[in-house]
């Protein structure tokens, strides 16, 4: 394994700018790092070297000028839902099997601005609906972290190949989607850090939508300054998504490291479910000691509307889902399978194009939507939305950060979910309510179980407030002291 690659963002950003390694030479190195952990991981869906080498080249003529942006000449893989102008963006899906975009999606353009280098597309659960990406058309991507008997785990999802990408230092970061919690349950599953910030902080125009409510793009990275790094540079109004906020990014990284003396950090009874393990219980005790040590206050607080969050997410998301996915027909781009009418090609190219878990999915979501259940399920859920939103607000009146796991076990062996979809929905319990109210979230590693696979705390801050989030989350990283990695991915 490269010692570079094992490097941080942060780190590799400094290197290149003293000129002690070349852009050139880390991408030619980073492909080949990618091609040979392909067998291992499956976590990688689509290479374009000619378009990693020249846009290498560019950061390299850049730095010799003296130039260049925050993240100039790190590799990064890119999640299969972001276009990237030229390469195959198919959401990991049948029916966009061999689409190349004629355009670049808002998120991918900043971070190219900013200097970073594309890489390679990631797996990820089909439309990013699941959360072990074992729904990809090409395949369940494995955890570099593996059972105490070798078993396969999942790496998480729906971003699980771009958390596993970072995990086995094949890159320095990563950008996944997260529509209720598919950055920070994949982090947690993996020993890195996911973010996703504020809704409508980052762009999600030219990101395959799968929830437009509840969508937000973020990052994975391997420390919490590198998350910032990550964030700061795909943030950034969009005129193009009317749903992107016009508010000026603030210097993420410079929060990362300040004082958290003083700040009320709230405990929410509600996330102590039955049956969670021990050792998630520990965690996050362990987390609230930290940061008591480190000055805070801790506050126990309600949010008592917490138990509806998990059906009301599984109304809206398959209702919106539904909407979006419709567009998926055969007739402007995509795969297509011939019928014998209209209805007839319909029917066949989306039956042959979407996995189980989409039309599972699509099918939910046309329920709830239909005459006579609207008003009974979607409208209910979206006012259940409203007053998970209510509690945070009326919390953050008291306290300034939230803490709770990020997921309700550690990574789980591959297939031990896929037949039953509630228990394969379970995983979201503690993600979902921050989708819901559009408030920033992060999943920080703060410890490993008996098995040594590692656990993550999740911190949540009122709207707009990414500073208090990476505060938080760099004083839980210092404490947790966190550098297991996984050393056997490869055998």
């Amino acid at each position: 394994m490269s010692e570079l690659f094992k490097l941080t963002l942060s780190d590799i950003t400094a290197k290149l700018k003293a000129r002690e390694v070349s852009a050139v030479e880390l991408a030619t190195e980073g492909l080949a790092l990618c091609e040979a952990a392909q067998p291992k991981l499956n976590a990688f869906t689509a290479f374009d070297a000619d378009k990693t080498l020249a846009m290498a080249k560019a950061s390299d003529e850049k730095l010799a000028r003296g130039e260049g942006g925050l993240i100039e000449g790190a590799p990064l893989a890119i999640k299969d839902l972001f276009a990237v102008e030229g390469v195959d963006t198919a959401a990991s899906s049948n029916i966009l099997k061999g689409f190349k975009p004629t355009y670049e999606s808002s998120v991918t353009a900043k971070l190219w601005e900013h200097g970073g280098v594309f890489l390679c597309k990631t797996s990820m659960d089909e439309f990013a609906m699941g959360s072990s990406n074992e729904t990809s058309n090409t395949g369940p991507v494995n955890n570099p972290w593996k059972g105490p008997n070798g078993e396969m785990l999942t790496p998480g999802g729906s971003s699980g190949g771009s958390a596993a990408a970072v995990a086995a230092d094949l890159c320095f970061g990563s950008t996944g989607t997260d529509t209720g919690g598919s950055i920070r349950q994949p982090a947690a599953f993996t020993g890195t850090v996911g973010v996703k910030a504020t809704y409508g902080r980052t762009s999600r125009w030219g990101t395959v939508a799968f929830a437009s409510s509840l969508d937000h793009p973020g990052p994975f990275a391997k420390t919490v300054k590198d998350s910032a790094l990550m964030l700061q540079a795909m943030s950034g109004h969009d005129p193009k998504d009317s749903t992107s906020l016009p508010n000026d990014v603030p210097d993420f990284v410079a929060a990362v490291g300040q004082s958290v003396k003083g700040l009320r950090i709230g405990v929410p009874k509600e996330y102590r479910v039955d049956g969670m393990p021990a050792e998630i219980d520990e965690a996050w005790q362990k987390g609230i000691d930290w940061l008591k040590a480190a000055g805070c206050e801790i506050v126990d607080i309600s949010l008592p509307h917490t138990k509806y969050a998990l059906p009301a997410y599984y109304i809206v998301a398959p209702a919106e889902a539904s909407s979006n996915l419709a567009r998926y027909d055969g007739m402007r781009y995509g795969n297509r399978v011939d019928g014998t009418n209209l209805n007839a090609t319909y029917e066949n190219t989306r039956g042959a194009g979407f996995g189980h878990e989409v039309q599972r999915r699509i099918m939910i979501g046309t329920y709830v939507l239909s005459a006579g259940y609207y008003d009974a399920y979607y409208l209910r859920a979206q006012k259940v939305r409203t007053r998970i939103l209510q509690d945070f607000e009326q919390a953050f009146e008291k306290v300034d950060a939230v803490l709770t796991p990020s997921a309700p076990s550690a990574a789980f062996e591959l297939g031990s979910k896929s037949d039953d979809p509630i228990a394969m929905y379970l995983n979201d319990v503690f993600t979902v309510t921050a989708n819901l109210a559009g408030l920033p979230a992060m999943s920080v590693p703060a410890g490993v179980d008996k098995d040594g696979l590692p656990l993550g705390l999740q911190i949540i801050t009122p709207a707009l407030d990414e500073e208090t989030m990476f505060k938080v989350g760099a004083a839980i990283e210092d404490s947790a002291g966190f550098v297991a990695k996984p050393e056997n991915w490869w055998s």
